[in-house]
C-alpha cells in the first residue's frame, strides 16, 4: 500500500507517517510539506530514518503533486490550523489558499489516481454563536453540560454530527467546512472513497503548542519552563472545558478506516477525546503541577474573547457505533509523554516553546 500525507511534517502528519511505518511493514509513505512551520524540521528528522519519503512541496501549488507517484490512499492533514487565522492583514489569502485550494489540489491528485481520501477536518465547522448558547453548569473546577439543551445534536455526551451548521464559525472553520462540501461532491461525482473526521483538540509529543493552537502542550511548556499563564474569560477561573485526543488514538482510527475502505461512502464523523478525556484549564494546571512539580503565576481576566467557547466536548457515539473505535490514552498519560519529550529535546524546544 502507498499512502500520501499532505502536511506530513506537521504535528499530526508526521506522527501518522511514523506510526504507519511502524505498524504496516510493507507500506510506502510519502509526506508532502513546505516546512513553513517552526519545528517541522524536527519532525522531518524523526520520520526520515523510518523510511518515509519526503517531497518538499506546497499543497497550494498543483504542479508540486506531479512529483508524487500513484498512491492508494491520500490523507489530507495540511492546514493553517489556527482558529484566529485570517484576522490579520495578509493572512486571509494564505488561509484560503492553504485550507481550501490546497484541499482541492489534493482532491485532484486523488481523483487522478482513484485513491481513497481521508480528510482531517475540525470541530470548528460548528458555528460558535450556536455553541455559545449551550446550557451548562459549574461543578468544582469545571463546567459541565446540562441535561436540557436548546438544540439537536447536543447532549450530556457532547456535540454530535447533527448539531446545527447554520451560523458563523470563523474564517478557519469556514475553509474547512467548504472543503467538506467539495470532498462530498468529488466522492459523489467521481466515485472516490472518502471519509471526513471532524477532530476536536489533538495533542501529544512533537506538537509546537501556541495559545491559539496546541494549548495542551503550551500549558505544560509554561509549567516546565516556569513561565506565567492566564485564565481568560468566563469568570477567569479556568473552568472552560475541552476534550483532548492523543494523536496515537487518531492513528488507530485512521488505520481502521484504511483497512475498511469498502464500507466508507463519504461519511462524516466527530472524532475527539470525548467526555472521559475532557479537562478544564484549572484541572490542566493541577495535572501540570503534579507532573513538573512547578507552580507558576496564573493571571485572571473575566472578559470573554471573541469566538471563544465555555465548553466543547465531542460525542463519539456515531464513530464508536460504526467502527468500535474509542480513545484509549488519558489526558494525564498524554501530559506525561509531553513532559518526557521536553526533557529529551530541551535544547531545541526551549527557544520555541518557553
Amino acid at each position: 500500500m502507498k499512502i500520501l500525507i499532505t502536511g506530513g511534517c506537521g504535528f499530526v502528519g508526521s506522527n501518522l507517517a511514523a506510526l504507519f511505518k511502524q505498524h504496516l511493514v510493507d507500506c510506502e509513505v510519502y509526506c508532502l510539506d513546505n516546512l513553513s512551520r517552526r519545528g517541522s524540521e524536527l519532525n522531518l528528522n524523526k520520520i526520515l530514518p523510518l523510511g518515509v519519503k519526503f517531497v518538499h512541496g506546497d499543497v497550494r501549488i498543483k504542479t508540486d503533486f506531479d512529483r508524487i507517484p500513484q498512491v492508494d490512499v491520500v490523507i489530507d492533514a495540511a492546514a493553517e490550523p489556527s482558529v484566529l487565522a485570517g484576522s490579520q492583514a495578509g493572512e486571509l489569502e494564505y488561509l484560503i489558499d492553504t485550507n481550501l485550494n490546497g484541499t482541492i489540489n489534493t482532491l485532484y491528485f486523488a481523483k487522478k489516481h482513484q485513491a481513497a481520501f481521508i480528510f482531517l477536518s475540525t470541530s470548528r465547522v460548528y458555528p460558535y454563536n450556536t455553541l455559545s448558547q449551550i446550557n451548562y453548569q459549574t461543578k468544582d473546577k469545571r463546567f459541565v453540560l446540562s441535561k436540557q439543551q436548546p438544540f439537536e445534536g447536543l447532549s450530556e455526551k457532547g456535540i454530535a454530527e447533527n448539531f446545527p451548521l447554520a451560523g458563523l464559525r470563523s474564517l478557519y472553520g469556514a475553509t474547512k467546512l467548504s472543503s467538506e462540501y467539495i470532498i462530498q461532491e468529488f466522492a459523489h461525482n467521481f466515485g472516490i472513497p472518502t471519509v471526513i473526521n471532524r477532530c476536536g483538540v489533538l495533542s501529544g509529543p512533537y506538537q509546537m503548542g501556541k495559545i491559539d493552537q496546541g494549548v495542551i502542550v503550551l500549558w505544560m511548556a509554561k509549567h516546565f519552563w516556569n513561565k506565567s499563564l492566564s485564565y481568560i474569560g468566563y469568570g477567569g477561573n479556568g473552568q472552560q472545558i475541552r476534550d483532548v485526543l492523543h494523536v496515537k488514538d487518531l492513528f488507530r482510527l485512521v488505520l481502521w478506516q484504511i483497512q475498511h475502505l469498502e464500507i466508507h461512502q463519504g461519511q462524516i464523523f466527530n472524532v475527539g477525546g470525548g467526555l472521559e478525556n475532557s479537562v478544564s484549564l484549572a484541572e490542566l494546571t493541577d495535572l501540570c503541577i503534579q507532573i513538573t512539580g512547578n507552580t507558576i503565576p496564573i493571571g485572571s481576566s473575566k472578559e470573554n474573547r471573541p469566538g471563544d467557547l465555555p465548553i466543547y466536548i465531542t460525542d463519539n457515539s456515531q464513530i464508536t457505533a460504526f467502527s468500535q473505535w474509542k480513545p484509549e490514552i488519558h489526558v494525564s498519560t498524554l501530559l506525561e509523554e509531553v513532559h518526557d519529550w521536553f526533557i529529551q529535546d530541551q535544547a531545541f524546544l526551549q527557544p520555541i516553546l518557553s
